[in-house]
């Protein structure tokens, strides 16, 4: 059974890794659209959509606790 404490950690923990891989994914993507890099756009575009997916991957792993 999930109990929520559990849900308030999935928060805490979805929060700073996808702060994380978003972050990276935009500085890093900034960084090469400011020297002239298309390759840049790259990485900004998916970088929200990409911060998303470790949130959502452990929200399906916690959730498969429920069966």
């Amino acid at each position: 059974m999930i109990e929520r404490g559990d849900i308030i950690w999935l928060g805490i923990a979805s929060g700073l890794a996808g702060g994380l891989v978003g972050g990276i994914l935009l500085g890093v993507g900034i960084a090469l659209v400011l020297s002239r890099h298309a390759a840049g756009w790259l990485l900004m575009l998916p970088a929200a959509p990409a911060g998303a997916l470790p949130g959502w991957i452990m929200a399906l792993r916690l959730g498969g606790q429920l069966r």
